[in-house]
């Protein structure tokens, strides 16, 4: 006899976010500040996530897609030049690389990590190839130590994409720190958020203060300084630059919830250790690798549905929308995308097996241990 699926009483929804009472004490405390933007609250953060990440810098910005923009133009990289990215990321990742002017270059990724591959990234280096942008994907580091022999044998720079992976460490040493500077997402569905915002972390002064001086219209002096002494019209623009600032509000939430960053990770290794313990014999599924490190972020939970026989991937979303459980898709190729498909590209038969197949499941922190049963029990309903 058949189990019956019947519809959830309540949305299980993809995602929650997770905004505690202090997080809305401290952003009511700074809306009374007459200063809501470019002020001290802005330098509080960053000096917090330099000391968090283990940076000699920190810079924070209106969002990771800036962050990746500021970074690449600070290394010089522009009209003519290339840059490889992972086929599978967030079109953030090659939309910076455009914004640059330099075009970006589509690599495969690996079947079991989802993370950029060395040999795809080897098989694109031309004499136009600058810099290769590693996405630490879905929170798990990339293998670093081959990507940095790899650029230095070629004298390429590295950008590191750390939308996914604040809190990620190889032997002890922050992501972001490998490259010439690494870039963070605080968007709603991250780790911590601060609803929208970025942030850049280097160890070169050069850099920090280009970007720095970019991330507000090139100009000489922040709006505490024009204003602390002097005439406040009185400063200059070193380079045509953006209006990429974080303001305070965002910078306050960012320091709230940056406080309980290792309490927020630990309940999410929690979680995807849940699933993976409930999944991962149910045939017609492939969960993924756990990690007895601390490489890992824990952002994202995404099974592979192997069932080519009886349920898909696409129908296996649908069943389970129709219950009221909500599941998604990261990422959609990047060479499938119309401003992209005449991009330079390897074979990619990796991002293209694994977009059939990838699912990615309700995860965060407040998601209830009933929500999650509920997900996994109508996932092997489904299947079976």
């Amino acid at each position: 006899m058949k189990s019956k699926i019947k519809k959830s009483k309540k949305t299980i929804t993809f995602f929650r976010p997770w905004l505690s009472k202090e997080d809305k004490k401290q952003i009511m405390i700074s809306l009374n500040s007459s200063t809501l933007t470019d002020g001290p609250k802005l330098y509080e953060f960053e000096k917090a996530f330099a000391k968090f990440s283990g940076a000699k810098f920190a810079i924070a910005v209106s969002n990771a897609t800036s962050a990746l923009h500021l970074s690449i133009k600070s290394l010089g990289i522009g009209q003519g030049d290339e840059v490889i990215v992972p086929d599978m990321t967030f079109v953030a990742t090659a939309n910076a690389v455009m914004l640059s002017g330099a075009t970006p270059v589509f690599a495969d990724v690996e079947k079991d990590s989802m993370n950029i591959s060395i040999k795809s990234v080897e098989k694109m280096i031309t004499n136009k190839t600058k810099a290769v942008i590693p996405v630490h994907f879905a929170g798990r580091a990339c293998n670093m130590k081959e990507i940095i022999t790899l650029t230095k044998k070629h004298h390429l720079k590295i950008v590191e994409d750390c939308a996914h992976a604040i809190g990620a460490k190889i032997d002890g040493k922050h992501v972001g720190n490998f490259g010439s500077a690494g870039c963070f997402s605080f968007y709603p569905t991250k780790n911590i958020t601060t609803i929208e915002g970025g942030m850049i972390i280097t160890n070169s002064k050069k850099i920090a203060e280009n970007v720095t001086s970019l991330r507000n219209h090139g100009l000489t002096k922040t709006l505490m300084q024009r204003y602390s002494h002097g005439k406040p019209w009185d400063y200059d623009i070193i380079q045509p630059g953006y209006n990429y600032r974080l303001d305070e509000i965002r910078s306050t939430l960012g320091i709230s919830q940056l406080k309980r960053i290792k309490k927020i990770n630990e309940i999410r290794k929690k979680i995807y250790e849940y699933y993976n313990k409930k999944l991962e014999n149910i045939e017609g599924i492939i969960t993924p690798k756990s990690s007895k490190k601390d490489d890992h972020a824990y952002h994202l939970y995404i099974l592979r549905i192997n069932n080519k026989n009886k349920i898909n991937r696409d129908k296996l979303f649908s069943k389970l929308g129709k219950i009221g459980i909500q599941t998604t898709v990261h990422y959609k190729p990047l060479h499938k995308f119309s401003p992209f498909k005449k991009i330079k590209k390897d074979k990619l038969k990796n991002s293209e097996e694994l977009y059939q197949e990838i699912l990615s499941l309700p995860f965060y922190p407040n998601i209830s241990i009933k929500e999650q049963d509920g997900v996994i029990n109508n996932i092997i309903k489904i299947l079976k």
